[in-house]
């Protein structure tokens, strides 16, 4: 199988991408070449997907039973794709769990899940994607499958507030500095590896019955976020200095939290895995949170340059404590 992704080397698709090399997939990877380099085996194209001459010319005529994009936001950005890529065998549209109904109705979330996000346009942009894509499949037998990723880790901290893709959040919890949990930390969470969403992943690349079909790909393993948070302590070896803060209130200190916490983290999310494992027989996520954060400490400790703080995020960090502690007040 030929397969294009466009993008390829993020926090989720790189694990996507070796695994995919190691299955067999004939692999390209387009993107502009500035963030991270294709995995051994795949074949790098360097161009800017949002001009699609330049797209055209670094395609050369090849044709692909698979285009996955992981990097469209937006409906115009769905039209362009349309164009490019009508003869593809199959076109995969990443989308995200961050769609799906806030707040929710019931905290067990299927893909029948109504899509309605009032709180967030990242969630709203992705919602006008998946609509545009439904009605070229109706109407135009494009041959869209959709899919939503929801919170997943591998070189990153999967947390709300000062974590990321940088050592911040460690750095804090292993200099005994507090951290900020949004909430009372026991709302429930679901937060998947990217070698098991990989997995889920795979078996529906070239899946021709998974065209004009959506899917979530998550963990079955559901956490609240204090055990979140400890569960990185434990693997820093370290005690954890949680502060609990309202949403509300950290929204207000940080204005531009209120998207990803009132659109998505500040919500219970329980995910009912049963249709991917339908269409991907033997599919199960089997790397559970305590292995899989141990594995992303050890990946940033392996390498003195991983250990980037970001002092910006330690900024909001102290802003909100300070806020809601009334220190120096």
């Amino acid at each position: 199988m030929r397969a294009l992704f466009i993008g390829g080397t993020g926090f989720i698709s790189a694990a996507v991408s070796r695994q995919a090399v190691a299955a067999g997939v004939e692999l390209y990877l387009l993107n502009r070449g500035t963030r991270g380099a294709a995995p051994p085996g795949a074949h790098a194209l360097t161009a800017d997907i949002h001009r699609p001459d330049e797209v055209r010319a670094a395609l050369g005529g090849l044709r692909f039973d698979a285009v996955v994009d992981w990097v469209a936001f937006t409906p115009e950005d769905i039209e362009r794709d349309i164009s490019l890529f009508k003869e593809a065998g199959q076109y995969i549209f990443i989308s995200s769990a961050a769609a799906y109904q806030k707040p929710p109705a019931h905290y067990v979330i299927t893909e029948e899940t109504p899509l309605e996000n009032p709180f967030w346009d990242y969630a709203r942009g992705k919602i006008a994607c998946e609509e545009r894509l439904t009605r070229a499949h109706a109407e135009e037998g494009f041959p869209a499958t959709i899919v939503r990723p929801s919170h997943t880790y591998e070189t990153n901290f999967p947390v709300a507030v000062g974590g990321g893709g940088t050592y911040t959040l460690a750095t804090r919890m292993k200099k005994g500095l507090p951290v900020v949990v949004h909430g009372d930390g026991t709302s429930l969470w679901t937060v998947t590896h990217a070698e098991d969403f990989a997995r889920g992943f795979l078996g529906l690349l070239g899946n021709a019955e998974a065209v004009g079909q959506a899917f979530h790909i998550t963990s079955d393993e559901v956490l609240t976020w204090d055990e979140i948070y400890l569960s990185i302590a434990e693997g820093l070896g370290v005690e954890a200095r949680i502060v609990h803060v309202p949403s509300d209130f950290i929204s207000r200190v940080v204005p531009r939290l209120a998207g990803t916490l009132h659109g998505d983290k500040k919500w219970s999310a329980v995910f009912d895995n049963g249709k991917v494992k339908r269409f991907v027989p033997g599919f199960q996520a089997t790397i559970p949170f305590r292995e899989g954060i141990r594995r992303t400490i050890e990946w940033f400790e392996s390498d003195e340059r991983r250990g980037r703080v970001d002092e910006s995020l330690n900024g909001e960090t102290e802003r909100i404590l300070d806020a809601y502690e009334g220190r120096g007040g």
